[in-house]
């Protein structure tokens, strides 16, 4: 503890004892209440701050602690000493089996079960009268007993706040702690906390046991010190008040229950004058407050003094390697793996082998699978059939914090750090593998040697930044690298990687390539689910291939870009029907779309970048390339669901690219999403209609009935609900939608994905039919051929840039596109 912190203690103590030497008993008990909320206050952060769970019904283990001391005292003559902390595990008891069915929900639903739990606890202790007294309540209630003397009001205020203040260090001691970490690591990614080998429902319960607990104890006090309890004393609002408590104060905020509860005890106080209006103040105020400072008061005075880290790389001290080959040489291996969802096939008898030493890529086209066979990898699924060997061990089926647990490390396509927490939080709980004992729950998490480590980790993975920044400060490549090391501190036999070059650029490509190798001279078996082919084809010792969730083909990176079913995998087939045009299309057609040197990402480096398209009147423009090309988000960036960073786009001349999606579409831009995306609770006539919505005409009726009669499976289930159709029928609706909006431009954006083979040709016949009518199109697919057999021009993207264009059909043959799909 610093001076300053030694200091401030010591002053607070002597205008504590100031307060209490000259307060009156009003006073007194104004001032042993703000200290019994400050301790409900410290439980509900544990709660509301640490895990991010919401309860509404804390006061019914705040009456829990109450009515066991109440009890115990009057019926059976217990001491306050004995009958106060069974209180505390009574609240506690409560907490764990309330955590049970309760953590099986989410958001309000949770705060719905705990505010039914409060109303159980109220008419409990309503009803029970023989045990409680019911509405008369218990009365004579002895207060706690030093050397066979009384506690006075003065007696019982000093022991809440010294209670408080106990709560307040445990609090303080269990955020440093590996559970404190565990806590929040759940609240902000709880697929990335399995993954580090914790298991969310274990952290949760304890976390409400202890915040149950906490309850109990300032309960209990709360008995002794009334002298008389009932259910009228604990209403329902006094959860509302808890809850503000940690809100107004500021959520995992080491002192916030405290000025929390101050504000929250206080303000009423100071606005009695104002008799019926108070409340009405009161809640005025709150929201002022919540509004100005979402992070708290705490939370907006600690912003306000936040002087800014000077930066300072980690000095690496050559350890990452023993701490990774240590569990080097153990590898993985698929026998027959498969799984289901809802009848369709998401893998189909999976076998292969990723070897320890060696770096294993599983490609494929989208749908293929890839990520299904990466989650069963990791226990985020559990196969219907077949084994997955770690060793000698078959993992298949466990959790997936049993499966981490094991040995095997991952990473998400999206990073998933915890993003509240410090880089070299991230790095520290990860090393525990997720066994956390009691004795760890006060204990701090940061000794001499595992801080060591974890900057070695970041080292070795060739992050430099500062390792005490929030994780959610950081740049997208340092996220990439915090997560691996993450990955890393499980000293995993296996690393699965999940599309980890996904919004790098190519220099960060590079250094993601020798850090990989790196990890894999180690001994580590390495599986990379990749969609940069030419870090696949650059790094991989063993390709494996998916289709439609079978195996196609598996080897060397080379054999494999030469097999004839992964081209056609990728490709489609050059043999695909000419849908040439009846009509010839105009040499000179009006310019509709045109963008300049257009650039977009995600907030890291920008996906696509120097993009320049011309779309005329009438065309049929494919825009190609592989899974992480870049195509979905240059349709994200044309159709405004993604505002691009550089370049222009123009829509009949006028600048479109810093519209919303709503004007895009108003202005005639209009786009058919990947995956469909129909409103599956609405019929299939009202998801025509809103496709109107931004571009209205008195003639939608008649346009709908029209194009219902031109798509016949439609108009037969026109009533039905949109959910009921099948896949393709899905896409036609989406693209029914699309064209009521009398687009000047309809972008398809994967249409085909999904679909099955003769789906897929009907729906590109129905597309040649809109080109042949005169309907401008931008389609992006990945079945190249068939895309190229359909269209008139072609763009064909490659790590987001244009590798090459021209004439659909000079395309056909041109080696650049094959080339462009696997390197």
């Amino acid at each position: 503890m610093t001076v300053a912190r030694c200091i401030a203690g010591g002053l607070a103590l002597v205008l504590f004892g100031a307060l209490v030497l000259r307060a009156d008993n009003y006073q007194l008990y104004v001032l042993a209440l703000i200290g019994l909320t400050a301790i409900v206050g410290v439980g509900l952060n544990v709660l509301v701050g640490l895990t991010g769970q919401i309860s509404l019904g804390h006061v019914a283990f705040y009456a829990i602690g109450a009515y066991t001391v109440a009890i115990l005292g009057t019926r059976l003559g217990w001491s306050f000493w004995l009958a106060w902390p069974l209180g505390a595990l009574a609240a506690a008891a409560a907490g764990v089996v309330l955590a049970i069915p309760a953590l099986r929900v989410r958001g309000p639903y949770l705060a719905m079960v705990t505010i039914a739990f409060g109303f159980v606890v109220e008419q409990g202790a309503a009803e029970l009268a023989e045990l409680t007294g019911g509405w008369n309540g218990i009365i004579g209630i002895p207060p706690p007993r030093l050397l066979g003397r009384p506690f006075g009001e003065r007696e019982i205020a000093v022991l809440v706040w010294l209670v408080a203040a106990v709560a307040l260090w445990a609090y303080g001691r269990l955020a440093a702690s590996p559970w404190g970490k565990a806590m929040r690591a759940v609240r902000d990614a709880e697929a990335a906390s399995q993954s580090i080998g914790l298991n969310p429902t274990l952290v949760r319960t304890v976390a409400f046991a202890i915040s149950a607990g906490l309850a109990g104890v300032a309960g209990g006090i709360f008995a002794a010190m009334s002298d008389f309890i009932s259910p009228e004393s604990f209403p329902f609002f006094q959860s509302i008040l808890f809850l503000l408590v940690v809100m107004i104060g500021g959520a995992d905020r080491l002192w916030g229950p405290l000025v929390g509860a101050i504000v929250v005890v206080l303000l009423p106080e100071v606005l009695s004058a104002l008799a019926q209006y108070r409340l009405l103040f009161v809640g005025l105020l709150l929201l002022v407050v919540l509004r100005l400072a979402p992070g708290g008061v705490v939370g907006l005075i600690g912003r306000l003094a936040r002087k800014p880290a000077a930066a300072r790389a980690p000095a690496p001290s050559g350890m990452g390697g023993p701490i990774l080959a240590a569990q080097g040489g153990i590898g993985l291996a698929l026998e027959g793996v498969s799984i289901s969802f809802g009848g369709i096939k998401a893998a189909s008898g999976i076998s292969f082998a990723a070897k320890p030493g060696e770096i294993t890529s599983v490609i494929g086209p989208n749908g293929a699978g890839k990520s299904t066979v990466l989650n069963l990898i990791c226990g985020y699924y559990a196969p219907d059939a077949g084994q997955i060997r770690l060793g000698e061990r078959d993992i298949a089926g466990l959790p997936a914090h049993r499966v981490a647990q094991a040995g095997v490390g991952r990473t998400y396509q999206t990073t998933q750090l915890f993003a509240d927490m410090s880089v070299l939080d991230n790095i520290l709980i990860a090393f525990h593998r997720g066994h956390l004992t009691p004795g760890a729950l006060l204990r701090p998490d940061a000794g001499p040697d595992s801080l060591a480590r974890a900057r070695d980790l970041l080292a070795f993975v060739g992050f430099r930044g500062e390792s005490s920044r929030p994780a959610r400060e950081l740049a997208h490549v340092d996220r990439r690298l915090v997560e691996i090391a993450r990955a890393l501190a499980l000293a995993p036999s296996v690393l699965a990687l999940d599309e980890p070059a996904a919004g790098l650029d190519p220099r960060d490509t590079e250094v993601l390539s020798a850090l990989l190798r790196r990890v894999a001279g180690l001994g580590t078996a390495v599986i990379l689910v990749e969609h940069d082919m030419k870090l696949v084809m650059g790094i991989s010792d063993h390709v494996v291939v998916l289709d439609a969730g079978q195996k196609i083909a598996e080897g060397p990176p080379a054999a494999v870009a030469r097999d004839e079913l992964v081209l056609k995998a990728y490709l489609g087939t050059l043999d695909d029907k000419l849908r040439t045009r009846v009509r010839p299309l105009p040499e000179a057609g009006r310019q509709l779309l045109v963008t300049r040197a257009l650039a977009a990402g995600y907030g890291g480096p920008p996906v696509i970048r120097g993009i320049d398209l011309d779309i005329r009147e009438g065309e049929l423009v494919a825009v190609l390339g592989a899974n992480g090309a870049g195509k979905s988000t240059l349709m994200g960036a044309l159709s405004g669901l993604n505002r691009p960073v550089d370049g222009d786009i123009l829509l009949l001349g006028r600048r479109i690219d810093r519209l919303s999606a709503q004007r895009t579409v108003e202005n005639g831009l209009v786009l058919v999403p990947e995956g469909r995306q129909v409103f599956p609770e609405l019929t299939v006539a009202d998801n025509i209609r809103l496709g109107a919505y931004a571009r209205p005409a008195p003639d939608v009726e008649a346009r709908m009935t029209a194009l219902l009669e031109r798509f016949e499976a439609l108009k037969a289930r026109a009533h039905l609900r949109a959910g009921l159709l099948s896949g393709g029928e899905q896409q036609m609706l989406a693209i029914v939608r699309g064209l009521i909006a009398r687009p000047v431009v309809l972008m398809l954006d994967e249409p085909s994905l999904g679909l099955a083979p003769k789906l897929t040709e009907r729906l590109y016949d129905v597309i040649a039919e809109l080109r042949e009518e005169g309907v401008t199109i931008l389609l992006v697919d990945q079945m190249a051929a068939m895309a190229l057999a359909t269209a008139d021009r072609a763009y064909v993207l490659r790590s987001g840039e244009v590798q090459t264009q021209g004439r659909a059909a000079e395309l056909r043959n041109d080696p650049a596109v094959a080339a462009s799909y696997l390197a």
